[in-house]
């Protein structure tokens, strides 16, 4: 396969993957904001989702606080905005528009028809769709494109590229999805703050659709290392990180084993293989999820250089 259709489908995989986990990631934090709390503690909710100070200072360069409206509409509408799942679908469609001849007609027509839709919309649009009802929306939308592809794409290169670009940036998701919540897997202070714990964890775990999984697995309420053990090491959990590796590792050694991004992936997954929660937890919850995010971000690249003809 040209290296150049290779890119398309990998990152056409991305950004709709992308659009998908950051309406994952502002219905978590929306239902979180629902919970009686003060406004530090909802503004605090609202700056989480942008993990560094230079994504934090982006944003504050165009808007004067964490304020829901304008995070939401930074994050979900705004097309000067790389990351927003407006600018996402905008590439995913143009990445589209590029790789027509190895794509089927329904998956044109349905990114097209929603970013459309999308392009016009604005905050006030949402507000009276139902700030919820908007990011299930997504959802669906990105729901409906997998299943396109599913169903209808031969099982040949441009589907293992495909693939490879949707688990390479659901890791990376979710890691970010927990990195913005890290705060809620710390030991409580009180009773209060106890309850408001248990409604995050059940909300993050809902953000992935792994509540029921949780219950399945453990039983009881959601606990921290528990909840990080199923989204972090489970392999049968589909968002977790191990889950999205493993997948990763199994594609590249199809497609090419003796490549360096193949090798790459391997030191990844013998290192969740192996890992243990409290181990995680003592060196630190954070400090983890941000290495395994910058580790990923290297596997994205080199695999961009071993098939992507990217230097």
């Amino acid at each position: 396969m040209l290296g150049r259709t290779a890119g398309n489908l990998y990152w056409m995989a991305r950004y709709l993957e992308r659009a998908e986990n950051t309406a994952r990631l502002l219905g978590g934090t929306y239902r979180m904001s629902l919970l009686p709390r003060d406004d530090v503690g909802t503004s605090h909710s609202w700056e989480s989702l942008f993990i560094t100070d230079a994504e934090k200072q982006k944003f504050l360069d165009t808007h004067k606080t964490f304020a829901p409206a304008a995070v939401i509409t930074y994050l979900a509408l705004d097309l000067e905005n790389p990351i927003s799942i407006a600018a996402s679908i905008r590439a995913a469609r143009e990445n589209v528009r590029a790789t027509r001849h190895v794509l089927t007609a329904e998956l044109w027509e349905s990114i097209n028809q929603t970013w459309l839709e999308i392009r016009a919309m604005t905050y006030a649009d949402i507000k009276d769709m139902g700030q919820y009802e908007f990011f299930e929306w997504i959802k669906e939308r990105s729901h409906l494109f997998r299943g396109i592809v599913h169903g209808t794409m031969r099982r040949g290169e441009a589907y293992d590229f495909w693939r490879l670009g949707s688990f390479i940036e659901r890791a990376e998701n979710t890691a970010q999805l927990m990195l913005a919540k890290v705060d809620s897997f710390q030991g409580p202070a009180s009773r209060q703050e106890n309850a408001v714990d248990f409604y995050q964890w059940g909300t993050l775990l809902r953000s992935v659709n792994a509540y029921k999984t949780y219950r399945e697995i453990y039983r009881g309420a959601p606990e921290p290392r528990k909840v990080a053990e199923l989204m972090i090491l489970k392999p049968d959990m589909p968002r977790s990180l191990r889950s999205c590796i493993d997948e990763i590792f199994e594609i590249l050694n199809r497609v090419r084993r003796n490549t360096e991004s193949a090798q790459l992936a391997d030191v990844q997954r013998a290192m969740l293989i192996t890992g243990q929660v409290d181990k995680i937890f003592r060196s630190g919850l954070d400090r983890y999820l941000t290495n395994f995010r910058t580790s990923a971000n290297h596997l994205s690249s080199q695999i961009q250089i071993d098939f992507m003809m990217v230097r």
